[in-house]
């Protein structure tokens, strides 16, 4: 019994071994191939590297348009690299592409935690330093390869230049590399960060396979090595999956133990599977060698191996044809190598390789000459690697990099036509300096040497204190004289301008021309001669001869063209101010000069600047109040002339304001305009007034209609009929008072659509402030309001001028006329309303009656019917 009990343990001992070493064997052979893609696909993209290092030794200083189609050439052959980069001292200076990367320019390696110590270490060792997986300045992450860049001195010797940076996608790489297959029957992890093989941290492990007892191997880098770790995906099998086929074959061993006959024949046929499943391991293996075969021609990329102490090399057929021997799998040794190497190149590259031995890692660049005495130049890589249970070996790969090599003749070629031509191009470059900086009409500098000129100023203010003062010209009437006189007319009063300008200004003044009719001057003084006053008083006497000068008339193919002169004028006395915003400054003073007459200079001081202040404050309040809701309706009531009955009320725009109260829309509308929110304000009140006028139907109130404002702009809005749409709107209940002047003869056909679509949805039309616009008796013909609404103006003096009750008849005759409601606002007295009953008018509004309420206040307003006891 204790005999059956041992056997049947080292049976399953023995079959938990065999099953082990395996499945061990079959991820190790998976860890080979994904192994060799990785290998084969990060030394591709250095290479690429390599070849710009190459180009930068002959052409150090290219630029960016330089650098981007030579880094254009090569990105185009690998789609793993995301961007080049170089780093003149240690400050990034090129980078392509430049789209997406522009935040990469200006680091600096040297201060960057991050970046400092692969870049460091490039520079000392004076060879490639792979960096990474790190998180990138532009965003993402890969691995940096940085090849230190030597350039030849003025004493002969090589001195450190700078990094060439090749970004790889660590993305890309682990797919091209087949990590993120689905397919693949592993879990795979990677360690050796920075390429320090196994004494570098951990960085892939997606399964986090590492504390699983991982098959393990070197991916040997160009410089270091990464550790890869596998097992099978999911896990190692718990137990092996012939287990119970054992436990069931010993069983019946112990029960039979006087018929080994069976037993034997069991055994033999476990051997006869085991011999089977190793034939079929034999195959797969045999698969996986094919496919890494296909991986290494398609890369190019020639293969050698030795081993360690020996002399005998194995060559693949790339590297056969690459050093013109047969592929005939015959044996090679060192002699086979040294017979091809380029005599001047010898004991370099034999020197390099002995010290493989040593280093662990080799790297060469040499040249070879064939037997036909083709001369060919090869780059070499090669590593000592260690895998469980054999001996060490050296692993190496070769490139044909002539190609390269020639790009770089021709770059040294093309520099050389470059330099030969630096001297016509200098000449050029100072012609097109010249006329970049300069107006081609008047010889003046133009804004760009303005903007250079002010950047100059504002060093000085800085540092030396210096004032200046800019004026800022903008000619009055000459778009008159280009459009009756033409543009020849116009070149030559700015050639006139300009010649003023030159004769009045000093000769240390900057004058240019920055626009159309814009010109500006700047005077700049030392601190010690800047009082204010003094400057206020000279800066005016220029401004007034400049005005008079430039008022005189110049004769033009017999016309005498005139042409006047406005100035706004800035300075940066006060020690306080800032001279870059002296333009913008300058700007605003002359648009007040402008609105003040024209033909006359205005400073800028504090006034205009509390002006712009205080504008701004109401503009970011209205926007504020927009997001908040703080506009609200206010109603006033309108009345039926005859009985005095409530048969509407105009919904009124209001700001209640948190700080300053309730606001009417004199003290903000301009504003409101100008940033162009107007039409929402008129959609608040609007869905404000739907929502007040459905609560009055609701408790009995009485109010027929609800009368809002819509601007211009609103009508001109393509999605306005689309958001009526919407809306809760019976027909009738609603009317939009549009101004007058919208209904100009040719208004457009946009205003005019959507007029006709407003009235379908049974919503009325009413004139606003009629009387004070340009409406003709055709436009209120095709418009057909409802109503007019006659402007206060009009209505106020009625009571005592006979002409003006006539001119409000006549307007009350024309509205009925054509079938138009009248309405008359600006009611004040009860004496202006029976002037205006007895002249026909339909309806009043005014102050008489009732001023502008809220929606609560209305209902009591209306309950009470307290106007008809005040009449």
């Amino acid at each position: 019994m204790f005999v059956i009990a041992g056997a049947w343990i080292v049976a399953e001992q023995q079959n938990r071994r065999l099953f082990e070493q395996a499945q061990r064997t079959q991820v190790l052979n998976q860890i080979s191939l994904v192994r060799a893609r990785l290998e084969g696909n990060i030394s591709g993209n250095i290479q690429l590297a390599r070849g710009l290092v190459a180009a930068l030794v002959v052409e150090p200083d290219m630029d960016q348009q330089r650098f981007s189609a030579l880094a254009e050439s090569l990105l185009h052959r690998n789609a793993q690299i995301r961007n080049f980069a170089v780093a003149e001292g240690m400050i990034v200076t090129l980078v392509h592409p430049l789209e997406g990367n522009e935040r990469a320019l200006g680091l600096d390696y040297s201060a960057n935690a991050q970046q400092r110590e692969a870049t460091v270490r490039a520079r000392e060792t004076g060879d490639l330093v792979i960096a990474g997986p790190l998180d990138l300045v532009q965003g993402g992450r890969g691995i940096v390869g940085r090849l230190p860049v030597f350039v030849p001195g003025a004493d002969g010797q090589n001195r450190f230049w700078g990094i060439v940076s090749a970004v790889v996608d660590i993305d890309r790489l682990y797919e091209d590399s087949g990590l993120t297959d689905p397919d693949l029957p592993i879990d795979i992890a990677l360690s050796g960060h920075d390429g320090l093989g196994a004494r570098g941290k951990l960085f892939y492990d997606p399964a986090g396979i590492v504390a699983n007892d991982p098959v393990v191997a070197d991916v040997v880098l160009p410089s270091g090595a990464w550790q890869i770790a596998a097992t099978p995906k999911g896990g190692w099998p718990a137990a092996p999956t012939n287990q119970w086929t054992l436990r069931l074959l010993l069983f019946m061993a112990g029960a039979l133990i006087m018929v080994p006959a069976v037993i034997a024949g069991r055994l033999i046929e476990e051997r006869q599977r085991n011999i089977r499943t190793l034939r079929r391991r034999e195959a797969q293996l045999g698969k996986l060698s094919r496919r890494l075969r296909l991986a290494l021609d398609t890369s190019k990329v020639a293969v050698w191996e030795m081993n360690v102490g020996e002399t005998e090399q194995f060559w693949d057929a790339r590297m056969n044809e690459l050093y013109g021997y047969p592929a005939d799998n015959a044996p090679r040794n060192q002699r086979h190598w040294e017979k091809r190497l380029h005599p001047d190149d010898l004991e370099r590259a034999s020197t390099e390789f002995r010290r493989l031995h040593v280093d662990r890692q080799y790297a060469s660049q040499y040249r070879i000459v064939l037997d036909d005495g083709e001369v060919r130049h090869v780059r070499a890589m090669g590593a000592v690697y260690d895998e469980p249970g054999t001996a060490p070996r050296i692993i190496g790969v070769n490139w044909d990099v002539t190609a390269d090599i020639g790009l770089a003749e021709e770059l040294k070629r093309v520099n050389a036509l470059t330099e030969a031509r630096n001297a016509e191009l200098e000449t050029a470059r100072a012609h097109i300096e010249h006329n970049a900086l300069h107006d081609s009409l008047t010889g003046l500098p133009n804004r760009r040497y303005l903007d250079e000129m002010l950047a100059d100023h504002a060093g000085r203010f800085a540092g030396e204190g210096e004032r200046a003062a800019l004026l800022q010209l903008d000619l009055d009437r000459f778009k008159q004289v280009n459009d009756t006189l033409g543009h020849m007319a116009g070149d030559a009063m700015l050639i006139h301008a300009a010649r003023v300008l030159r004769d009045t200004a000093r000769k240390s003044d900057f004058v240019a021309r920055v626009g159309g009719d814009e010109f500006v001057v700047v005077r700049r003084w030392p601190r010690e001669k800047a009082g204010h006053d003094a400057c206020v008083a000279e800066l005016s006497e220029l401004s007034d001869r400049i005005v008079a000068r430039m008022q005189e008339p110049l004769s033009y193919q017999g016309h005498e063209c005139r042409v006047g002169v406005s100035i706004g004028i800035a300075t940066d006395t006060d020690c306080l101010a800032d001279p870059l915003r002296l333009l913008v400054n300058a700007d605003i003073a002359l648009y007040r000069a402008k609105a003040r007459g024209r033909n006359r200079h205005q400073f800028f001081n504090d006034a205009l600047q509390s002006e712009i202040v205080t504008t701004k404050r109401i503009a970011d309040d209205i926007l504020t109040g927009l997001e908040q809701n703080q506009f609200v309706a206010h109603y006033q009531p309108q009345f039926c002339a005859r009985t005095l009955d409530v048969i509407g009320v105009e919904a009124l725009a209001r700001w209640n304001h948190p700080r300053d109260g309730l606001i009417a829309p004199a003290a903000f509308m301009k504003i409101a305009e100008e940033l162009n929110v107007v039409a929402s304000i008129d959609r608040l009140i609007l869905e404000q007034g739907l929502v007040d006028f459905h609560l009055w139907e609701q408790i009995g109130l009485g109010v027929p209609t609800v009368s809002v404002n819509v601007s211009a702009r609103r009508l001109r809005d393509e999605e306005l009929i689309r958001t009526l749409r919407q809306m809760d709107i019976r027909p009738g209940t609603i009317a939009f008072e549009l101004v007058e002047s919208i209904f100009l003869d040719d208004n457009d056909d946009l205003t005019a659509w959507n007029v006709e679509q407003i009235k379908g949805l049974g919503i009325n039309i009413e004139i606003d402030d009629f009387g004070t616009g340009y409406a003709s008796i055709v436009s209120l013909m095709k418009l057909s309001p409802r109503r007019l609404k006659i402007d206060r103006q009009l209505i106020m003096p009625i009571v005592r001028s006979a002409g003006q009750r006539q001119l409000v008849g006549s307007i009350i005759d024309i509205g009925h006329s054509l079938g138009i409601e009248v309405l008359a606002e600006g009611v004040e007295t009860m004496e202006h309303a029976r002037v205006l009953k007895s002249l026909g008018c339909d309806a009043l509004q005014g102050y008489a009656f009732a001023r502008p309420m809220s929606g609560g206040d209305l209902v009591e307003f209306v309950q009470s019917r307290r106007w008809k006891k005040a009449c």
